[in-house]
């Protein structure tokens, strides 16, 4: 059942306008900042469970839709921090990262994944699988089209057209020094011999359909339907897949089956699936696939593209785009397909999941003019709130993808930076990419969809796919401010694309970020984004502090935010807030904690504070608390509050009291939560 948020008053929890705390800048000079943003939660993604999948963000665009939205809690700039964790064993900082259902952050890693912390100053990792050092090298795994599945084990495809299913953990939740693969099948030695030696042999992505079949296609960037040979795609059976758990041996055959495309026909992007089956996109059509003893395609649908999107002389720009056809990874809601076309001007299209017929589209970026050149080639964020709007967010990324892959011998299966990426944009920054960021609506009238436009940007050049968080209402985004070079976390106004707040991070060109999508903590208190300077930055809130010990820092990564589900709550209380969870180190004696908020409206005596046991149950707080303000004193109880204003909640903690859940010594780890009496 989906979960719907009880908001009963917006609540903000911050430190904005206390000493120490400095508000970040807006984007226009002489505009007003506020020190932080009241959250404005939407409705959770529509966006319907796959028992096979990790209950989590589990892949790159954090679902089996490919939505590019979270539920998770983001920064609000509530007396917000920027830090860096560098990177010391890798080629890169992480790349990408995705989750499992304990919160584990998977991330590349030397050719292979590694579960990391990157909270410290130098990230590190407390498990990982490297193929050249645990199984013989001679490939790599193809982590951005990866997925965390059911049982939290990493589903992989490989450089070598392997499919690995790696577990990461023991049964008690350790994590393994080394991850176990237990399985391996290789999938394009079956194809050869089934399909014969002339295809496309360059695996790249997977997933699991809702009745457990595992989906497979190859590809790459530019392919060229003239010269490229066929691609294929296919699935592993469910019965085949589920000895993973089962533990019972199933024959490869009469398991595993195949569909060929056409001459030059491959996929350039990932893998989706809703409950009608696994959609793939190549750089000719749209398929929905299901599995019924072989592969049906329950439709096909083309789509038109002028093919690969070179540099222009005179645009600015010494790069281009990457894909011959589309180049969003097709998105998904449970009635709809979405995707770009690649003609000039650019169409946002939507298809009937049932039929693929197509039921709206219209053209986006167009308003930028002739002379601005357009490639969509970062995967289109997809919000549906089930409330019969499907909103999109579509970005301009042409000039980051490299000439070189125009030439007819290269080779673009080799992906790396150098091979993929223009290098004048990586060491100059954003000056070398073309803008636009757009937002256009699917409205269902009840007897089908229209399209409308909704805002437009023609400042904004991005490359680090832009994220909504639900939970706070805000788009999230990373790029560079060309006046001042500044590389920057920026806020956006969901409805109008306003820009509402910053966060500046480096003048320095290292700080570009490389191309994949932010990250958003689902513990709901960080957003991170990694650099070309070896570096994962993150922006975190900062909205705990210790009154009685103002020389001790409760570290923002020791703090989250989650919102509760309605009904959560007792019946007569209703949410004013997140639950935050606070852990507080070194707590060898009770002391006070302070919690920073605005966004209150009624008095005092109308809220009442929970607490999480570590049973997992919200128990009413019996023990003093009070709401105070600023400077610290307790309010009148019927005084009437100011939501603009800022409080703060106070109480007592103690290691091993009633509210501490940490099992440690000298350790205390709080969940609260804020709530409003209904009358």
């Amino acid at each position: 059942m989906k979960q719907v948020l009880v908001w009963g008053c917006a609540m903000l929890l911050t430190l904005g306008l206390l000493a120490g705390c400095t508000a970040p800048q807006g984007d226009r000079a002489g505009a007003e900042t506020p020190a932080a943003l009241v959250p404005h939660p939407l409705p959770v993604k529509a966006v319907a469970s796959n028992p096979y999948m990790a209950d989590s963000d589990n892949s790159i665009h954090n679902d089996v839709y490919a939505t590019d939205v979270t539920d998770a809690a983001a920064p609000l700039g509530i007396c917000s921090t920027v830090s860096t964790s560098l990177e010391t064993q890798n080629i890169h900082a992480p790349s990408a990262a995705f989750y499992d259902s304990r919160g584990n952050a998977i991330t590349p890693f030397l050719g292979g994944i590694s579960i990391a912390d990157m909270e410290g100053d130098t990230i590190t990792r407390s498990g990982s699988f490297v193929p050249a050092r645990d199984d013989g090298g001679g490939y790599s795994l193809q982590i951005s089209y990866s997925f965390v599945d059911w049982a939290d084990r990493v589903v992989a495809p490989t450089s070598h057209g392997h499919l690995l299913v790696l577990k990461t953990m023991d049964e008690e939740g350790q994590v393994l020094p080394v991850f176990e693969k237990v399985m391996d099948v290789n999938l394009v030695e079956q194809a050869v011999k089934a399909l014969g030696p002339d295809i496309d042999q360059r695996l790249l992505s997977v997933v699991y359909d809702y009745e457990g079949n595992l989906w497979f296609t190859t590809g790459g960037f530019r392919i060229d339907p003239e010269r490229d040979p066929p691609g294929f795609l296919g699935y592993l059976s469910r019965d085949f897949m589920q000895q993973l758990d089962t533990g019972e041996e199933v024959p490869l055959e009469g398991n595993l089956f195949f569909y060929p495309l056409s001459q030059g026909e491959g996929a350039e992007n990932g893998i989706a699936a809703n409950q009608d089956g696994a959609v793939i996109l190549t750089n000719l059509a749209c398929y929905m696939l299901t599995a019924d003893d072989g592969v049906t395609v329950r439709w096909r649908t083309p789509y038109d593209s002028n093919g690969a999107n070179d540099a222009r002389e005179g645009s600015g720009c010494t790069g281009g785009g990457l894909s011959w056809g589309s180049g969003t990874s097709p998105t998904l809601t449970e009635d709809l397909v979405l995707f770009t076309d690649n003609l000039d001007p650019i169409n946002l299209l939507a298809l009937s999941s049932e039929t693929g017929e197509i039921v709206a589209q219209l053209p986006v970026l167009e308003e930028l003019g002739e002379d601005v050149p357009v490639s969509v080639e970062n995967s289109i964020l997809v919000y549906d709130g089930g409330e019969g709007v499907v909103s999109v967010v579509v970005a301009n990324w042409f000039g980051a993808g490299s000439a070189g892959l125009a030439d007819p011998d290269a080779n673009s299966a080799i992906q790396s930076y150098d091979n993929i990426y223009d290098a004048n944009w990586m060491a100059g920054g954003n000056a070398y990419i073309a803008p636009g960021v757009e937002r256009v609506d699917f409205v269902n009238t009840g007897g089908g969809y229209t399209a409308e436009k909704i805002w437009s940007r023609s400042d904004i050049r991005e490359t680090a796919m832009i994220k909504l968080s639900t939970a706070t209402g805000y788009l999230y985004g990373y790029w560079q401010d060309l006046d001042s070079g500044m590389w920057r976390y920026e806020v956006l106004d969901f409805n109008t694309g306003e820009t509402l707040l910053t966060a500046d991070v480096s003048a320095a060109s290292g700080y570009n970020n490389l191309a994949v999508g932010l990250i958003a903590d689902p513990g709901g208190n960080g957003l991170y984004c990694p650099t070309n300077a070896m570096e994962m930055v993150c922006w975190r809130d900062v909205f705990a502090y210790l009154p009685d010990s103002p020389a001790r820092e409760i570290p923002p990564e020791h703090t989250g935010r989650v919102r509760l589900a309605d009904g959560t709550l007792p019946d007569g209380f209703q949410a004013a807030g997140y639950l935050m969870t606070i852990t507080v180190d070194n707590l060898r004696e009770a002391e006070t904690l302070a919690l920073r908020l605005n966004g209150l409206s009624a008095a005092p005596r109308e809220y009442a504070v929970f607490y999480q046991d570590q049973a997992g149950q919200l128990r009413e707080l019996t023990a003093p608390w009070s709401l105070c303000g600023q400077d610290g004193q307790p309010l009148e109880e019927d005084e009437a509050l100011n939501e603009a204003q800022l409080y703060e909640l106070r109480f007592s903690i103690s290691d091993g009291g009633e509210l501490d859940c940490s099992e440690l010594a000298y350790q205390g780890s709080f969940r609260v939560v804020l709530a409003q009496k209904q009358v």
